[in-house]
């Protein structure tokens, strides 16, 4: 604590009131010695972390503050994760050691630290996509010993999200895309639903700023518009429940700004005909005599005595609460002036679980329904990491599909329920009974009818698996599935079989080559690698193996001159080979990350050229976001795009930041979708706006009509949104369009 002096008296003010918000308002920490353990971590922390500032310019040591505020006060933590918190930054960041912790405050503390930690320098992978990838597999490693270092970490990261204004563009789009990628799914998926949140509306926020600021102004528009209406729709339940004599709250749910756009792009439909925006939550005491679900069921009565509901907008995570311990019930009723109004019904118990997730299980021991489930999720996480040889960014997708799966439920024969996701096919349900069942499957038999093993299953079917002895698992059966354990049974039953085929065809060829009196070296084999055209030694033998390669003509191939097979066989190694090359660690660019990359005119004497991805094919106006492929050329993409948002969380060391120079020469490709009445010289009217009024050349338009309604699609050139918003804006303006609209993804 050496220059004390570098902070001044409101910089040391504000550490401490900082400080004193957490402990004046601490949850959960009533054992003797939860109090002076951490008020030890903080003055730790607060000495190693000294003169530190964050990049905003505030004292460090204010960072592990709130971190510890959200794992206390927003997840329910208790004491010793209060002391992670706190502590988590100081042995990465400082001198204060892993083996300080320990003598300081005990092996279970300095584990959780140690999870905390971030790994580096030990994946081998030479490509720093990778790493990025591998660390955070290292980081659900912990899972299998404390689930509290995930929970910490998630409030770190909402934390930094809280906090991102004052990072560059570059890393902001790195931890944003990161976010949305893995962290928000993985607060859902342990239940953190608030948390969850604001982690995507914090990501989102800063992917796409303009589109966040329209849709969270419209929704604070229509707040107040809709407060009186919600309180016309709230007195009659309200006089129901007092009657029946619960204890209860009732309030309306704001709905998140990210699941309003996610709304608006699954069912292409503007803000205003989204109908759950409306939404209200009763939260009731249960009555201890009467079970908790037919009390949820009641309400529901009551309520639809009032208004009528709507039958496929029906709920029920009562009677099976989701994967992740969620219970609930939802009901859509069409409430005053023609409006659906979402209501949920949920005891104090059920509210709990669902804003505090997987932290608040412990309270309710008793009752541990919700733990096997997530406790299952877990053993499968544990499965999938218990492979090293799945390479990282492979590993990563597998598992982002793990969280994101909603699930179904099917039957054994003997009425067994087994939880799939979503997509899953008889293979799936096969490997999920049992791994030998898998690798023997032939056939299904779903609710006593027969079918093939990749007969994609639906919620409440009954599966019988039919066997053969001879069947063995093909390459294509990894497209049939869906689950992490049955893709990795089926790796490795390849992977056994490639192994197998290698060394005998190994030795085929050694004995070959021994009947000619050659001894086998790295000249022949790259001679055979050529004359033969493989692309490693792997796919040599198991041809050989198979009967593909036919070693007939080797004395011929052996007598040939090397110099030419040579350049060839190396043209061939680095041109197509995906096992043998590696990718360049980096290459000299002369790009500052700092400062965004111009798109300019002149894409050729640019010093940097630029390609437009065809996954979301940007246009001038659109916010966008570089990737630096390894290859040279910088991919631009919308940030809202699937590929973007995956490069963003598995290579956001590879992200820029890029802006638009004027484009007045090239033009950019879009489609419009259009609808609307039919009637006699419509389609020349529109062509006719487009190509003689605003001069834009088509180069794909497509029109039918059915039963008097035409729909269409129309690719144009234009060089900006601006001119593509002013095209949309003329053609509505024509009678009989209803809807003009742009398509953001369409491939060419």
């Amino acid at each position: 604590m050496g220059n004390k002096d570098i902070f001044d008296e409101e910089d040391k003010k504000l550490i401490q009131d900082e400080y004193a918000s957490l402990v004046n308002n601490l949850l959960r920490c009533k054992k003797e010695g939860d109090r002076e353990m951490i008020d030890k971590a903080f003055r730790i922390a607060n000495e190693a972390h000294w003169n530190m500032r964050r990049k905003s310019g505030e004292p460090y040591i204010l960072h592990p503050i709130a971190v510890a505020k959200i794992v206390n006060q927003e997840i329910g933590l208790g004491a010793r994760s209060i002391t992670a918190a706190l502590l988590h930054d100081v042995v990465e960041d400082t001198d204060y050691t892993l083996e300080n912790v320990e003598r300081d405050f005990g092996t279970k503390i300095a584990s959780l630290i140690d999870g905390l930690t971030k790994i580096s320098g030990t994946y081998n992978k030479g490509s720093s996509s990778s790493m990025q990838a591998e660390n955070f597999r290292k980081m659900l490693m912990t899972l299998s010993d404390d689930m509290r270092v995930i929970l910490i970490k998630i409030a770190d990261r909402l934390h930094n999200m809280r906090t991102l204004d004052s990072l560059p563009e570059h890393k902001r789009m790195k931890l944003a895309g990161e976010t949305i990628f893995l962290y928000a799914p993985l607060a859902h998926r342990l239940g953190l639903f608030s948390i969850k949140s604001e982690l995507e509306d914090l990501s989102f926020k800063f992917r796409q700023p303009q589109i966040y600021e329209e849709i969270a102004s419209k929704l604070k528009l229509s707040e107040k518009k809709y407060l009186s209406f919600l309180n016309n729709f709230s007195f009659p339940i309200i006089d129901k429940l007092t009657v029946a004599g619960l204890e209860f709250n009732i309030s309306s749910r704001p709905k998140s700004v990210f699941s309003i756009w996610k709304k608006m792009q699954s069912k292409n439909v503007p803000f205003e005909e989204i109908y759950d925006v409306l939404a209200v939550r009763i939260v009731f005491e249960p009555k201890p005599d009467i079970p908790e679900k037919t009390q949820c069921w009641n309400i529901y009565s009551m309520i639809t005595d009032s208004y009528l509901p709507k039958p496929d907008r029906l709920r029920d995570w009562v009677s099976r609460p989701k994967p992740n311990g969620y219970e609930a019930l939802h009901v859509t009723v069409m409430g005053p002036e023609g409006k659906w109004v979402e209501v949920q019904i949920r005891t104090t118990r059920m509210d709990e679980i669902a804003e505090r997730g997987y932290a608040a299980h412990w309270k309710y021991k008793g009752d541990d329904r919700q733990e096997s489930e997530i406790d299952k999720w877990i053993k499968k996480i544990r499965l999938m990491l218990e492979n090293p040889l799945e390479d990282p960014i492979e590993f990563l997708d597998e598992f982002k599909m793990n969280l994101f799966s909603s699930e179904i439920m099917v039957f054994t024969p003997k009425g067994t329920l087994v939880s799939l996701p979503k997509g899953a096919s008889a293979l799936d349900f096969a490997y999920e009974i049992h791994t030998e069942i898998g690798n023997k499957a032939i056939g299904a038999k779903i609710n006593y009818k027969l079918h093939p093993i990749n007969a994609t299953l639906m919620s409440g079917d009954q599966v019988e698996i039919i066997t053969s002895d001879i069947a063995k698992p093909d390459k294509e059966w990894l497209s049939y599935v869906r689950t992490s354990k049955a893709k990795e049974a089926i790796k490795d039953a390849l992977r056994a079989e490639t192994s197998n085929r290698v060394q005998k065809g190994m030795e085929i060829l050694e004995s070959k080559l021994n009947e000619l009196g050659v001894t086998p070296n790295a000249e022949i084999l790259k001679k055979l690698l050529t004359s033969y055209d493989v692309l490693n030694k792997d796919e040599l033998y198991s041809g050989i193996e198979l009967g593909i390669i036919n070693l007939d003509n080797l004395k011929k191939i052996l007598r040939k001159t090397t110099t030419k097979s040579i350049i060839k066989y190396w043209d061939l190694k680095f041109i197509g080979s995906k096992n043998e090359a590696k990718e360049p660690e980096e290459t000299p660019q002369k790009i500052d990350k700092n400062v965004p990359f111009l798109l300019r005119e002149n894409i050729e004497s640019a010093e940097q050229s630029y390609e437009i991805a065809t996954c979301c094919n940007p246009i001038p106006g659109d916010e966008v976001m570089g990737y630096h492929s390894p290859e040279g050329p910088i991919v631009i993409h919308k940030p809202k795009c699937p590929v973007a948002i995956r490069l963003m969380s598995n290579e956001g060391n590879r992200i820029i930041a890029v802006k638009w120079a004027i484009h007045k020469l090239v033009s950019f490709l879009a489609r419009i979708n259009l609808t609307g009445i039919d009637r006699i010289g419509l389609i020349n009217e529109i062509t006719n706006i487009i190509s003689s009024q605003l001069k834009v050349n088509m180069t794909n338009v497509n029109f039918s009509v059915k039963d008097g309604i035409f729909t269409g699609s129309i690719d144009i050139y234009v060089h900006h949104t601006k001119d593509l918003n002013n095209l949309i804006m003329k053609i509505s303006n024509i009678k009989g369009i209803e809807s003009v609209k742009r398509v953001e993804d369409f491939t060419e």
